[in-house]
Formats: C-alpha cells, sequence, structure tokens
C-alpha cells in the first residue's frame, strides 16, 4: 500500500470528521451562548444557565455511555455496523435541524439532548470503523488526519453561520431566525459530506450473523467486560483515559459557557475559539507525522501534560487576551490527544471486536465528559464562582497521566 497517499475510503471517512465537527463547533461556541440568551429572556441568571447547560451534556453523555456498549457489540455482526450508524447519524443531523424550531428554552434543551445523543453514538460506529477503512500501521496518520480536516473542515459552515448571527441586524432578520438558518446550514453540511461514506463503506471484521443478532450482542458485550480484565495493558489505558479525556472534552463542552459567565465579550470568544481550529488543523498533522518518528505513549503524555498545566491557567483566567492565549494553547494539543487517543487504543483491541471494544472506550471518553461537566456546572452553581469548576480539572488530569505512564509500560 501506498505509504504516502490516502486511499479513497480513508478519505470518506476523514470527512465524517469534517461533516460531525460543524455540529461539534457549533456546540462549543455558539450554541452556549445562544442558550444563556434564551435562559435570560426565561429569567435565569447567568450561574444558572451555564449549570443547565453542563447538566444536559452530562445527561446526554450518561445516555450514550449506557447505550453505545451495547450497539456497538451488536455492530460487530457482520454487516450492521453502517446501519446502525446510519440511524444514529441521521437522529444528529434531524436533531441539529430541529433545534431551529420557535420552541421555549426548556423544550429546546429536549431537542439538543436529542441531537447529541445521536451525534456521540454515531461516532462510536464511526471510530470503531477505523479498523475497517485502513491498517494497523496507518491509523495514527488517519485518524489524525480526521481530526485535522475535521477543525479546518468546520470552520466552513462556522463561518457562514457566524456571519448570520453577528448579522442578523443588518440583513433585517431577528436573532432567533439567524440561529435558525444557522442549524439548517450545519445540519445540510453535516450530512452532504457524510454521503460518500455511507456510499463505500464495507465492513470488513466482525462476527457471523446469528438468528438474534441483539441476544447475541448482549451476551458478546458480557463476555468483553469479562475477558477484557485479563489485558492489563487495555484496562489501565481505559482508566488513564477516562480521567485525562473527561477534562478535554469538559473543556470543550464548556468552554464558551465558561467565558460568559465571567463577564469576556461574545463575539470575541467565538472568534477565539474559531482561532481554535485554525491551530488545531495543522497541529494534529503535525501530531500524526510525529507518530511516524517518536512513540505514541510519548506523545501521548506530552498531551496530557500541557493540557494539566491549560487547567492551572484557566483557575485565574479573568481577562480576553488570556481566553485567546487558552484557545491558542487548547487548538495545539486538542487533535493530537484524541487522535492518538483512539488510533493507540485501536491497535492493542482485536479488530473483529472494535465495535464492543469501542463502546467500551466511549462508556470512558462520553461518560467521563458526564463527570466533568457535572463537577464544573455543580461547582459553579455552588459558588457562583466558574473559576472554581474549571481549575478542578487539573487534578482529573493528573490522574490520567500517572494511569497512563503505568500502562505505557505494559507490554
Amino acid at each position: 500500500m501506498n505509504k504516502t497517499k490516502f486511499t479513497k475510503l480513508e478519505k470518506y471517512w476523514i470527512l465524517y470528521d469534517v461533516g460531525n465537527s460543524a455540529f461539534t463547533l457549533l456546540v462549543a461556541t455558539i450554541l452556549p451562548i445562544y442558550s444563556g440568551y434564551l435562559a435570560g429572556q426565561s429569567g435565569f441568571s447567568d450561574a444558572d444557565a451555564m449549570a443547565f447547560w453542563g447538566y444536559i451534556i452530562s445527561i446526554s453523555t450518561l445516555i450514550v455511555a449506557v447505550i453505545g456498549p451495547v450497539f456497538g457489540t451488536i455492530a460487530d455482526t457482520n454487516g450492521y455496523k453502517k446501519p446502525i450508524f446510519t440511524v444514529c447519524l441521521m437522529v444528529g443531523v434531524l436533531g441539529c435541524a430541529a433545534m431551529a424550531l420557535p420552541v421555549p428554552w426548556i423544550v429546546f434543551l429536549v431537542i439538543f439532548l436529542i441531537a447529541r445523543v445521536g451525534y456521540a453514538s454515531s461516532l462510536v460506529f464511526y471510530d470503531a470503523m477505523l479498523n475497517d477503512v485502513t491498517e494497523p500501521d496507518r491509523m495514527d496518520q488517519v485518524s489524525s488526519q480526521g481530526y485535522a480536516w475535521g477543525y479546518i473542515g468546520s470552520c466552513i459552515p462556522f463561518i457562514i453561520s457566524l456571519l448570520v448571527v453577528l448579522g442578523n441586524e443588518k440583513i433585517g432578520i431577528s436573532m432567533n431566525m439567524a440561529m435558525a438558518i444557522a442549524f439548517l446550514i450545519n445540519a445540510a453540511w453535516w450530512i452532504l459530506v457524510t454521503i460518500p461514506l455511507l456510499r463505500n463503506f464495507k465492513q470488513k471484521h466482525g462476527v457471523p450473523r446469528q438468528k438474534n443478532a441483539i441476544r447475541d450482542g448482549l451476551g458478546r458485550l458480557r463476555r468483553v467486560f469479562s475477558d477484557i480484565r485479563g489485558h492489563k495493558k487495555i484496562v489501565l489505558f481505559l482508566i488513564a483515559f477516562f480521567f485525562y479525556i473527561d477534562g478535554v472534552y469538559t473543556i470543550i463542552d464548556m468552554a464558551t459557557a465558561y467565558g460568559s459567565a465571567i463577564g469576556l465579550d461574545s463575539t470575541g470568544l467565538l472568534l477565539a475559539l474559531l482561532v481554535t481550529q485554525i491551530v488545531a488543523f495543522p497541529f494534529a498533522i503535525l501530531f500524526g507525522w510525529a507518530a511516524k518518528k517518536y512513540k505514541n505513549t510519548n506523545l501521548i503524555k506530552l498531551c496530557i501534560f500541557c493540557y494539566f498545566l491549560i487547567a492551572l491557567f484557566a483557575l485565574q483566567l479573568d481577562k480576553q487576551w488570556e481566553f485567546w492565549f487558552l484557545a491558542v494553547c487548547v487548538g495545539m494539543f486538542q487533535g493530537g490527544i484524541q487522535a492518538l487517543s483512539r488510533s493507540y487504543f485501536a491497535k492493542i483491541i482485536p479488530p473483529e471486536k472494535s465495535g464492543e471494544f469501542f463502546g467500551i472506550f466511549d462508556i470512558c471518553g462520553k461518560g467521563a465528559a458526564f463527570l466533568g461537566t457535572a463537577l464544573v456546572g455543580a461547582l459553579s452553581q455552588l459558588t457562583q464562582n466558574p473559576s472554581s469548576g474549571v481549575g478542578s480539572l487539573a487534578i482529573l488530569f493528573a490522574i490520567g497521566f500517572i494511569v497512563f505512564c503505568k500502562a505505557a509500560k505494559e507490554e
């Protein structure tokens, strides 16, 4: 296989990151501000708006953490991975489009919950597809390219949405109408760039079909939880991943809400997070290239340690320039830690069981985000000081680093 050029299937797989990342960026930037705007109209304080936003994200991640492994084991059955992925994808896309409806804030949050469950569930199968679309020696590069092009590609619908939202008065439409247009733009972008993968993906690894795929999948799920205890390297990595990725996802999900809650300018926050995406593009590719020369494990350690420093810096953040500096730092390591963790895990698991193992991977990833966002939300509400919650994430990165070092030593 050519070691420099990507195959068509690898490119189509990368394109899905370009599609779903538009929703990710929308959730991390404009959506929390809009949710706070709707909450303010309903008489809620900024701290309460941030807390409820954290709670709704926590609930969605908890739901996915529960159903992800079940769907993953079923999807390991030959021919099932793409259909279940498609269902989850459409729940996310239609949910994103439905947020354009003129509904009360609480109903809006429920629709967002459904959309985010669909989005997060689709990633379980998308990650598991990595074993089907490429070879082990190319996983670091392909995974990194997925995140890299996802970051830069998502900027296209985001910039269009941002122009519509910030310029709503100039073009003569309300904020609600501007946001409705933004939701529809991102939903359309998401589905359109995913079509090549839906048309061309074929499942290579799996288990034979049984008469009752659901019952057989649940049986295999019970067995994999039992079997995984015999793989110390996998167990230690999953524990480490649970802690450090908790901090990463929480920073992604809560950045804009946090900046707004401490009184920073909304336009400046959105532009700073756009800079994060732009910075993340070359650095994600850089980490993929570095994985050819340096140990994957050493690169992951570097990313975790730098995130630990980022969390400490956020503890005292109260100025606009500090948020910009933080956005650049996050962009430097965000893609690397996510892409290399995904490819590292794909290498140490049996390829024919990628769905069920990535289902457990999702428990430790999306399930961990339940802890982080709930922690930030609760501490912000109790102390009325958003910085107290964000600063606590440094502890999670420290634990993740220590456990990952132990995992990396296991052969």
